[in-house]
């Protein structure tokens, strides 16, 4: 018995890190981590000991840990996270195979985005993580061992400590599936919220513990106003309101009414901006918070209608994304040259920057996949009759995952491919499970 145990755990770590490193592959490929343009602003929290506007320091400590050996520390644990979350997954429902979670994972990584998110330094690829970790929980602790189960409290407390809209989306999920157990509006195993809860409860306590030990604060990671006002800037509701008041001698926005685009992003990242003459996050909050404000009083159809067509518009944008454009990165590349010189060769050697690729044509592939998985888990919802139960929780709770992050993201920031292509992969990986499954008794 002990022989098989062993022989067992060599096979499934084999397996598992060889599902590493296939979604590695991009990474390996490119002969460096593959960065985005906000990978420096989370990496320069540790180092500079400051916060700023959407940057977690927590995540920008787990990145700083990995720079002596070039971040492939930090990509190889967001796989091995991944491949490890997909085999319990399969081991829930009667799938646990190594040759089938190789072969899924192989599936995954040539038809969706799930490998660019794993080989790159951000904490995107913990939004998938985080929501394989809460449904395991909600519908399968009692089947996990009892280090499996901590290992997952773990990991949904560091995402949601990591990443604000994770935490919103976290929120969502677990109060979602507990009102499906007050209200079994679809046949779902009953589920157990409690753990799930007590990782969020931790995680939102660990968000502001891990920037008051990184950089003296204790608050959370700065910026969700900012971003929510981006997105009024964006919809016109803040220059139909400042046509209104303007001028205001209270409003130190209308000396630059004339200036203010309504163009993607501009308010928030263009050099320059009102936005930023006006003191930024730090110097404009409470301005920007009163108008918040005064607009849902005075214009609360028009917020409705807008934050409607932003989550619908966020739900069916999931295009797979790498920044790659000369000066995209300009960033991130500064402060690895400045802080950390070492490193600055190998990346600059890395075909994202010395041959500049284009993701573009693997959407003929990522896209159409995506939707069609989509589609299919709303049929088993539709035809929910001819599926067991803990098939229907799966599908359910993909589902709900989709729509709640489209709303999180797509209200209190905009529509970006990027915030909803980083999470889509979990609707392929669910439906090859329900496919290969559905035969299984219940």
């Amino acid at each position: 018995m002990a022989e098989r145990r062993i022989r067992d755990l060599l096979i499934w770590s084999t397996t598992i890190a060889a599902m590493a490193v296939v979604l590695l592959a991009p990474a390996l490929w490119n002969g460096f981590p593959l960065i985005f343009p906000d990978t420096g602003g989370y990496l320069e929290r540790p180092l500079l000991g400051t916060l700023e506007m959407g940057r977690s320091a927590l995540y920008g400590a787990f990145l700083l840990a990995g720079a002596p050996l070039s971040f492939w520390p930090n990509i190889a644990i967001q796989a091995l996270v991944i491949a490890w979350l997909i085999v319990l997954v399969l081991s829930a429902h009667g799938l646990a195979r190594p040759g089938l979670a190789l072969g899924i994972v192989i599936v995954l990584a040539v038809a969706t985005s799930l490998p660019w998110f794993a080989s790159q330094l951000m904490p995107d690829v913990f939004f998938p993580a985080g929501v394989l970790a809460i449904y395991l929980l909600v519908f399968h602790a009692a089947t996990l061992r009892a280090p499996e189960r901590v290992v997952l409290v773990v990991l949904i407390i560091f995402g949601v400590a990591s990443h604000m809209a994770l935490l919103g989306l976290a929120l969502g999920l677990v109060l979602a599936l507990f009102l499906l157990r007050s209200f079994p509006i679809i046949r779902v195993p009953s589920p157990t919220v409690g753990l799930p809860a007590l990782a969020l409860a931790l995680g939102v306590v660990m968000a502001p513990l891990s920037n008051l030990a990184i950089t003296g604060k204790f608050t959370f990671t700065p910026g969700g106003a900012s971003f929510f006002f981006n997105r009024l800037v964006e919809d016109g509701i803040i220059t139909r309101y400042l046509d209104k008041n303007c001028p205001d001698p209270s409003l130190r926005i209308c000396a630059y009414r004339a200036d203010i685009s309504t163009g993607y992003d501009d308010w928030l990242w263009k050099n320059d901006t009102p936005f930023w003459k006006l003191g930024g996050w730090q110097g404009y909050s409470d301005e920007q918070r009163r108008i918040i404000l005064a607009t849902l009083v005075s214009d609360p159809v028009a917020h409705f209608t807008t934050a409607v067509h932003a989550a619908l518009l966020q739900l069916v944008s999931f295009k797979t994304e790498v920044a790659f454009l000369a000066g995209e990165n300009a960033y991130t590349i500064g402060t690895i040259r400045d802080r950390l010189p070492s490193l600055y060769p190998a990346l600059m050697a890395a075909r994202q920057q010395a041959a500049p690729f284009n993701v573009a044509p693997l959407n003929l592939i990522h896209v159409p996949v995506a939707a069609l998985s989509i589609l299919g888990l709303a049929a088993v919802l539709i035809w929910r009759r001819r599926f067991p139960d803990r098939i229907i929780a799966l599908a359910a709770t993909v589902l709900l995952a989709l729509i709640i992050n489209a709303a999180v993201c797509g209200v209190f920031s905009h529509a970006a491919e990027r915030y909803q292509s980083r999470l889509v992969p979990i609707a392929p990986l669910a439906f090859m499970i329900i496919a290969l499954g559905r035969r299984r008794a219940p």
